[in-house]
Formats: structure tokens, C-alpha cells, sequence
């Protein structure tokens, strides 16, 4: 029998040790399942979770802890996948705030707590690795105070307990010197400092909103949230409410509460319970359950509207077909909306062709997720380069604006400052940050951070760390952002590349191909050393004659091509371009193929 349950979310900036502190909790209570006691990042179960070493979904799981029920939701740290935090805040009592012990408050720390606070929830503040080098907890809690009272935090929030751990080596403690293994520390203040839920609601007719959806192959859809009132059983009828006020009747098939990382079924949950449903077609985000006698709606979920889009089409290019199993402009489509339904900060709007959807999110690394996620699943198509969304406030054109902070050495500040100066940012702060580096902090647009991580790792010879989050929509700034320098080498044929044809083009600049790869017309092959495209032959061998002349016949050494991932062609990619992505490649392109549309188009221009 439980003395009662705790329903918590943790948040906190990228890397400041989140996911790992939920693992010491599973561990704390012997929840892993067996064969899992030794793995990381255990709630990081998606494929580019594993790969980018990041949170992109929510999770839910539970813990018994001394006869109390913990339910614990896992959020993103990272800007871009703020939606995940939006819509699960309804389902929890408070949050631990998981914040660095050397880096401090960061601009995602600031961007998370906001929307804890908006939710009217007190915050618990976890200071996490105070046994790294420069570790400064006292200083760290100082600056924590500070940003919740920028973030106008009420007397209550202000009064925040704090507990000192470091989750890699599975310690915590209430002081920094004196901490002991284990998570007690953790857990005490979660059951001392998290309110109930409220239970005096149990007796009212069941209302219940869902904040999250999964998919099962054996019972369809599931539709995840809290219960804010009465009980539910299974086979039980109820009553949707969707977000458009419309109505309709269904039947809850199965309850499902949660132990550890696993769904276990469950007879009935009442008020205060996290709990899965299947059984009712066409869920969403947002939908209130109900009980018949009394279907009453709760608030729609707030999201943030995107900042950035990009146009996906149908691949049109002369490879068109050739690697992908979902190619047609119906299947692209049909995809599309279905993420909608369960990544509530994406915008999916018909394009100007039939074949065209404008797509928009939160950020590069939100958009990048889902072709990533669609290129796995099979499918084939192009994108646009990304572009910030603009918006009209009070009869003023206004774009978005962000949050840097960078943490580099201090022999590099100077050609990164001169960098962003380009990009029409603002320097707010400089601070030292220890051991020769330097912290610095802009406000900067949107659209001048797009392309600025590849730079950025090059001016900081790969020791820069860098991080930004949305802060606000103000006045557009005058004059355009030149996103590349460079102009690119383009084919002129299709065919396969030869290495003595590539070897003469490395004069003209950077390849992106090697030999034996498959080009067509209009296809961008290089990047050039000069400013403007130029037209190029990668198809072209040594004549075969039977004159020989001194140097003729020297060894064919070809410099490695630039593989770039998915986020850097996003970046590199003009607006005259395309990304063509399928499950095996991505290829560079120009939107028209061949020269002679691309001069009528650059006349009528």
C-alpha cells in the first residue's frame, strides 16, 4: 500500500545531467528491468537519442520509493524540442531544476523554468557535478536565485529547496563537500517538497486531458495524460472533447499505469495518476476525456509557435526513385500529418505546387530531427534551405531574435565577435570563464544563426561550445545576412566521376564527391574557391594517346572529399538550392538543373 504519490518532471539545459539523474533514481529503487543495470541514458531509447546523446521526446516512468509512488516525466533540455515540455507540464505537481555546477544557468535552463513557472509550479534545484573541476555550487544557486527572479517567481517559487549531487558517480547530499552514495538526498526532498495531487477530486465525475500519444501495433492509438478528477475503469464509456469544442462517444478499453520504465495494466486510476488509455480512434494532443453525465472541457494546451521553415517536395531529380520506398506526393503528405498529431510545436501548411508543404519548427535541430526520422523510415524528397518566420506586431514587420551563450578560448573571442558583428548580433556579457576561456553572451537574430555552427567550430578550432535559445520577436534588422562565402562547383553532365577529372577540379576548390560517385546535371559537386558557381565537368578523362611527355603520367592524389551530415547541408545549402535526401544519400542541388534555365531564370530576375 502506497502513503501517497509525487508527480514530478525534471528539466534542464543540454548535457547538465538530467537523463543520467533519472537513471540513478531507477537504480535507487531496483526499477531497471533485468539485463539493463549496466546501460546509460536508459530512457534514451530512440535511435537519435542514443546517436546525438540528447532527450528529444518526454517519457514517462514510475518509482517506489519507501511506499511512496514517484512518477517521474523526462523532458528535452534542448530549444528546439520545447513543445515536449509544454504540453506535459499539466501532468505535474513540480519540477527538478537540474543545473551544472560549473556552467550554471544556461539560456535553455532560463527557457524551461519559464514555462515551469507559467504552470504556477515550484521549482526543487538539483546543482549536479560538483565534483568536476571549477565546480562552484554556492556561486551556482546565487545565479539560479537571480534568473527566478527575472522570471517574476513568487515568494513560494523563490523558496526552493536545494540538493547537491553528482549523478555520473550516483552521489547527492544537502552540502556539496559531504555527499553520500546513492539518491536518498533526491528522493527525500521530491517526497518532503512535492505537493499531493489532489485526491479530494476523486469523487467527482472522471475528466482526464491527453498530453501525449504512442502507437501500438496490437491496440492502436494511446493516449497519455493525468487524471485531473473522478476514477476510470476499464470498458468504462466516456465522453471526448476535442480542441475544436466538437463531441464525441467512445469506450476505454485498457488502463495502463506505469513501474519503472514499463506499462503494466491496471483495473481502474484515479485523480492524480499518470496513466495510458487505448481504445478510442482519432486522439490528440489536447483531447479531454470525460465522463458522460459531465463532459467539461479543460484549457487547450498553450505551444509557442515556430520560428523557422522549410519546404518539403517530392524529389524531382533524374535519381528521383531510385533508393526510396515512399516517393509520391500522397505518401509525403500523409507522413506530414501524421506527426503533427503528436509533435504539437510543428506547422505543416499546403506550399505553392501540390507537391510542395511548407514545414515549420522550432529550430534547425527540430526540422532536422523529423527528415532524419523520415529518411529511416524510407522516404525520398527534397528540402529548401531554412528560413526564419516573420511576423507583423503592432504594424511593424518583427523577426525572431535568440539567446547565444558560447564558451571558447580567449585567443579565439576576436574572430568570433567580428563573426556575429556580420550576423547583426548584439554582446551582452563577457565573462570569464576559467582556464584561458571566455564566456560570451549576444542577442542575435534568428536568421544569423543559421549557418553560424559549422563557422563557429572553425574558428574555434572544435574547442568552442555553443548554445541558444528563443527570446523574443523584435524589429527587423536592416540589411541581408550573407550565409556563405563561397560559390559551388556545379556539373554540367550526368554520369560517374572520374578521379582525374576531380584531381584537375581540386585547383578550382573543396570536393563533396569522391571518384566512382554517381553525378547528373546540375548536381553540386564541390564547393569553389572564388565567390561565384561555376560549371564544371566531373565526367572528363586523360586523353589515350600514344605521345608521352615528362609529368605526364604522375600519381592521381585526390584530397578526401567534405562529407557533410544532415545539419551542416542544411546550412550550406543557398536559396537557389536543394537538399535531396533519401535513405541512402544526401546530394546537393540546384533548383533548376540545367545552366540555361538557371541564366533565363537569373535575366527574369
Amino acid at each position: 500500500m502506497t502513503r501517497g504519490t509525487r508527480n514530478i518532471a525534471i528539466i534542464a539545459h543540454v548535457d547538465h545531467g538530467k537523463t543520467t539523474l533519472v537513471d540513478c533514481l531507477l537504480r535507487e529503487c531496483g526499477m531497471l528491468a533485468r539485463g539493463s543495470e549496466g546501460d546509460e541514458r536508459i530512457l534514451d531509447r530512440n535511435d537519435q537519442e542514443k546517436e546525438r546523446g540528447i532527450t528529444i521526446f518526454s517519457k514517462q516512468c514510475s518509482l517506489r520509493w519507501q511506499d511512496w509512488q514517484v512518477n517521474i516525466v523526462d523532458t528535452p533540455g534542448h530549444a528546439d524540442f520545447g513543445g515536449e515540455v509544454e504540453r506535459i507540464m499539466t501532468m505535474v505537481d513540480a519540477v527538478l531544476l537540474v543545473v551544472d555546477a560549473v556552467e550554471g544557468p544556461m539560456p535553455q535552463t532560463r527557457f524551461v523554468t519559464m514555462k515551469a513557472f507559467e504552470q504556477g509550479l515550484k521549482p526543487i534545484l538539483i546543482v549536479n557535478k560538483v565534483d568536476r573541476d571549477g565546480a562552484r555550487p554556492h556561486q551556482v544557486i546565487d545565479e539560479v536565485f537571480d534568473l527566478f527572479a527575472s522570471l517574476d517567481a513568487s515568494e513560494e517559487q523563490l523558496d526552493f529547496p536545494v540538493v547537491f549531487a553528482s549523478a555520473l558517480r550516483n552521489r547527492s547530499g544537502t552540502e556539496p563537500d559531504r555527499l553520500q552514495d546513492g539518491m536518498q538526498a533526491v528522493l527525500e526532498a521530491v517526497v518532503r517538497h512535492v505537493p499531493e495531487p489532489d485526491v479530494a477530486s476523486a469523487r467527482e465525475p472522471f475528466q482526464m486531458q491527453v498530453c501525449s500519444l504512442e502507437w501500438s501495433s496490437y491496440v492502436g492509438v494511446l493516449g497519455i495524460g493525468r487524471v485531473r478528477r473522478g476514477r476510470v475503469e476499464r470498458n468504462q464509456q466516456v465522453t471526448l472533447v476535442g480542441m475544436d469544442g466538437k463531441r464525441r462517444d467512445g469506450k476505454v478499453m485498457q488502463v495502463f499505469g506505469y513501474s519503472g520504465l514499463e506499462k503494466e495494466e491496471r483495473a481502474s486510476a484515479q485523480a492524480g495518476d499518470i496513466i495510458c488509455l487505448s481504445g478510442i480512434d482519432g486522439l490528440k494532443i489536447g483531447d479531454t476525456l470525460c465522463a458522460p453525465a459531465k463532459p467539461e472541457a479543460l484549457p487547450p494546451i498553450h505551444v509557442d509557435q515556430p520560428t523557422v521553415r522549410m519546404t518539403f517536395q517530392v524529389n524531382n531529380s533524374p535519381f528521383a526513385s531510385r533508393e526510396g520506398k515512399f516517393v509520391t506526393s500522397s505518401k509525403l503528405a500523409e507522413r506530414l500529418q501524421q506527426e503533427t498529431l503528436h509533435n504539437v510545436a510543428l506547422r505543416v501548411s499546403p506550399g505553392d505546387s501540390p507537391d510542395r508543404w511548407l514545414v515549420a519548427g522550432r529550430g534547425e535541430l527540430h526540422l532536422s530531427v523529423l527528415i532524419e526520422t523520415m529518411r529511416r523510415e524510407g522516404y525520398e524528397f527534397g528540402v529548401s534551405p531554412p528560413e526564419v518566420i516573420c511576423r507583423e506586431i503592432d504594424g511593424v514587420l518583427c523577426e525572431p531574435f535568440e539567446t547565444l551563450v558560447l564558451d571558447i578560448e580567449d585567443d579565439c573571442q576576436g574572430a568570433v565577435i567580428e563573426e556575429l558583428g556580420r550576423r547583426k548580433a548584439d554582446l551582452s556579457d563577457m565573462m570569464p570563464a576559467g582556464a584561458g576561456r571566455v564566456r560570451l553572451t549576444f542577442l542575435v537574430p534568428a536568421r544569423g544563426l543559421i549557418g553560424f555552427r559549422s563557422k563557429f567550430l572553425t574558428l574555434t578550432r572544435g574547442t568552442g561550445i555553443m548554445s541558444h535559445a528563443f527570446a523574443h520577436y523584435g524589429p527587423q534588422r536592416s540589411g541581408e545576412i550573407r550565409r556563405r562565402q563561397n560559390g559551388v562547383l556545379v556539373s554540367m553532365v550526368t554520369g560517374k566521376a572520374l578521379a582525374y577529372a576531380l584531381f584537375n577540379l581540386q585547383e578550382r576548390g573543396r570536393m563533396l564527391i569522391g571518384p566512382g560517385t554517381e553525378v547528373y546535371e546540375g548536381m553540386i559537386i564541390g564547393i569553389h574557391a572564388r565567390d561565384n558557381d561555376l560549371v564544371v565537368n566531373p565526367l572528363k578523362g586523360k586523353q589515350l594517346t600514344n605521345i608521352r611527355a615528362a609529368g605526364k603520367d604522375d600519381a592521381v592524389l585526390l584530397t578526401p572529399p567534405i562529407d557533410f551530415s544532415l545539419e551542416q547541408a542544411m546550412e550550406f545549402i543557398a536559396d537557389d538550392e536543394l537538399l535531396e535526401v533519401t535513405p541512402q544519400s544526401l546530394r546537393i542541388r540546384k533548383q533548376l538543373l540545367t545552366e540555361n534555365d538557371r541564366k533565363r531564370a537569373a535575366r527574369g530576375a
